[in-house]
């Protein structure tokens, strides 16, 4: 399929997060024809729970080192609703998998004369989960005509491990305002779910450092008072997160243990900062410092020892760090915004497709 995609249908298999619905928005921006279906909020199969758990231990008699999951949505909803939006183009976002059998949704796609591509956006979040990634590998992923993929390393994989149609496609955000505050009441502030490779390095800045995520609590008996005191155990996304990102003199990325252990932290957060200009301090990767000129537009950290030092550093030197907020607000809003991860390489990759 070529030329520009008369419409997309996005089903957001990640609803919990905006990424999806800025998407669309910055579709609807460029003036691209768009459906959206939040998979999480779609009615279940009847009585799902009780046929997921039947599946499951059938499944085991059978192969007790394999993985089963009943998707949970009803492919009927979806077949009707692909005759309503009659989509050129089906992207997916994070996953089908516990939504859809994949080989259900190449049948509806091909009677819809859909191509039915992926923003994989989640892969590293299954590396601990080995049945489930093997699951997603060998089930999901050849479902598609193409792939996009926020990380090189796993675009590498997807493409010369595996032999499928996978193009890189880094995170964006959608463009704001920067709405970094003169008067700041937060020293470092981190946000995201709680992850031992995260406390290790927390701990080394605990006096500075506010923390808002999930699954910290449950971990209290790994972190040292002192941070505990600093924690509050739950997401925040949308107006709050922005709110708190204004509020703060530095904004701490750490990339979660599966990430860092693939050689890449090209997360979403880092994005969402630049779109608010935030002074950013984030773990160092090379896929990073391709995008990004780092010590002008954003600061990066290799070690815990670093990661104090620079704490230390950019707190007693605002000028330097509000210099570096400036030019990595710029460079997000020349370059990284959803608007032009579309114009760049979403749209050329689709009007390559065959």
């Amino acid at each position: 399929m070529t030329g520009k995609p008369k419409k997309i249908l996005v089903l957001d298999g990640i609803g919990g997060v905006p990424l999806a619905r800025d998407l669309c928005a910055a579709f609807s921006t460029l003036g691209i024809a768009t459906a959206y279906l939040d998979c999480l909020a779609q009615k279940r199969r009847p009585l799902h729970g009780i046929r997921a758990a039947y599946a499951k231990a059938l499944n085991r008699q059978s192969d007790r080192d394999g993985f089963s999951l009943l998707p949970k949505l009803v492919e009927k909803d979806l077949e009707a609703l692909l005759e309503r939006e009659s989509p050129s183009h089906i992207l997916v976002v994070g996953f089908a998998y516990k939504f859809y059998h994949p080989a259900s949704l190449r049948k509806l796609a091909d009677k819809a004369g859909a191509a039915l591509l992926l923003y994989d956006t989640d892969s590293c979040n299954l590396y601990s989960r080995r049945r489930e990634f093997i699951h997603f590998v060998e089930n999901e992923l050849p479902a598609y005509d193409l792939i996009f993929s926020f990380s090189k390393v796993t675009t590498r994989f997807f493409r010369e491990s595996r032999k499928l149609n996978a193009v890189f496609l880094p995170f964006g955000a959608r463009p704001l305002n920067a709405i970094a505050r003169d008067a700041k009441t937060l020293d470092v502030l981190f946000v995201g779910t709680c992850d031992l490779r995260r406390i290790f390095l927390i701990e080394g800045i605990r006096d500075h450092v506010t923390i808002y995520g999930n699954r910290w609590q449950r971990n209290f008996p790994l972190i040292s008072g002192a941070l505990r005191s600093r924690i509050t155990d739950r997401a925040v996304w949308g107006d709050e997160l922005y709110r708190l990102l204004g509020e703060s003199k530095i904004l701490l990325n750490i990339t979660r243990s599966d990430f860092f252990g693939a050689e890449t932290g090209v997360n979403l957060r880092i994005f969402e900062a630049l779109a608010a200009g935030c002074f950013l301090l984030t773990d160092h990767c090379d896929e990073l410092a391709e995008l990004f000129s780092v010590g002008k537009e954003i600061e990066t950290y290799r070690s815990s020892a670093e990661l104090a030092a620079k704490v230390d550093h950019y707190l007693n030197n605002p000028d330097a760090r509000l210099a570096i907020a400036r030019k990595g607000h710029a460079a997000f809003l020349d370059a990284h915004t959803w608007e032009a991860r579309i114009r760049g390489s979403l749209i050329p990759a689709l009007d390559g497709l065959q």
